[in-house]
């Protein structure tokens, strides 16, 4: 019933509606959407949009991003509003902005903040006003080697796996780390330690992605000695090391499509997308190396969407206040143009 609903009115509203999926979205979703992709490539058609009414399946951070890049006509909606992101709300943006400051002053080191997509307005909003930057997991390489030549640091947030991972890439050292205790209210923060490190790393992480474990990894190899296992870079770092290949959704949907005919791919992100992998490729075996599902993720349903569309004219849209969403949209057009 709630499929023909959104068929009806997407056939009613033609180019004038949107509807935008993350690739962790259901199957059921997915079908519905005009385009899916990772953060990055959802990020970079916002511009590219002319249809008045974005539909965002996927967590309120992305909807956010989109509002903040949104064109002065286009409205932006998500079908639930509380589809949060844990991880995102690891980093409240007041304590952000309180440390980033103390780091400032007490080091005397210019700190450059580049916050990963997965965080609210806000907290981009202070990245903009620190001259600083977003990344996701497509560019957080590209993106942490920006921040890093243009300050003495980096404060990277909220997802030390990524951190860690990215910071692997670049060849920092053991010793240029250091991760950041912000329990006290902020006040708990070594700042000896942060005067002598390059990355300051914030203490959150993904729920979906590090409950992976190295062992998986060991008992596929076991039972699959030819598998190849590629895992998204929210992963703990040891499970990256374990893993043939890392990167974002986007680089594990290739992985998977670039390997040959009769490959056995075990893939460490949410379950989903390894699911819908698996039916694409009929002459693969695409294993989840964990049964992982994004419970926000799923918070979006044929029939919330269908009952949004039925009242788009109506429906309350996401947007954000000018003095946040100026300032983040500095900090996303940064990297946009970064990464262009």
């Amino acid at each position: 019933m709630y499929s023909s609903i959104i068929r009806d009115i997407k056939a009613k509203y033609g180019s004038r509606l949107a509807i935008l999926g993350h690739h962790y979205q259901s199957d059921a979703i997915i079908g519905h959407t005009d385009l899916k992709g990772d953060s990055l490539e959802l990020a970079r058609q916002i511009d590219k949009l002319q249809a008045e009414y974005i539909v965002f399946c996927g967590v309120h951070f992305m909807a956010e991003s989109a509002a903040i890049l949104r064109k002065e006509r286009q409205r932006i909606f998500i079908p639930d509003s509380s589809a949060g992101c844990v991880m995102a709300n690891m980093a409240p943006a007041d304590l952000v902005e309180f440390i980033l400051k103390r780091i400032l002053k007490e080091t005397g080191k210019k700190i450059i903040p580049l916050a990963y997509v997965n965080t609210p307005a806000a907290v981009k909003a202070v990245c903009g006003n620190y001259d600083g930057s977003v990344c996701t997991s497509a560019n957080a390489v590209t993106m942490m080697k920006w921040a890093l030549e243009r300050g003495d640091g980096v404060l990277f947030l909220p997802d030390k796996n990524l951190a860690m991972n990215t910071a692997d890439k670049l060849g920092l050292s053991a010793g240029s780390r250091c991760e950041l205790d912000i329990r006290g209210g902020g006040m708990n923060v070594d700042m000896k330690a942060a005067a002598k490190s390059r990355l300051l790393m914030w203490p959150g992480l993904c729920p979906i992605h590090q409950r992976f474990k190295v062992n998986q990894i060991e008992e596929f190899r076991r039972r699959y000695p030819d598998a190849l296992v590629a895992v998204h870079p929210e992963c703990p770092p040891e499970l990256v090391q374990a893993a043939d290949a890392d990167g974002s959704t986007s680089f594990l949907i290739k992985f998977v499509e670039q390997a040959p005919s009769g490959a056995t791919i075990v893939v460490g992100t949410e379950t989903n997308l390894v699911n819908r992998l698996d039916a694409i490729h009929h002459d693969k075996k695409v294993i989840p190396l964990g049964i992982s599902f994004c419970s926000n993720m799923a918070k979006i349903t044929e029939k919330n969407l269908a009952e949004l569309l039925q009242n788009i004219e109506n429906a309350s849209e996401e947007d954000v206040e000018d003095d946040i969403r100026i300032p983040a949209r500095k900090a996303l057009e940064r990297m946009l143009e970064a990464c262009a």
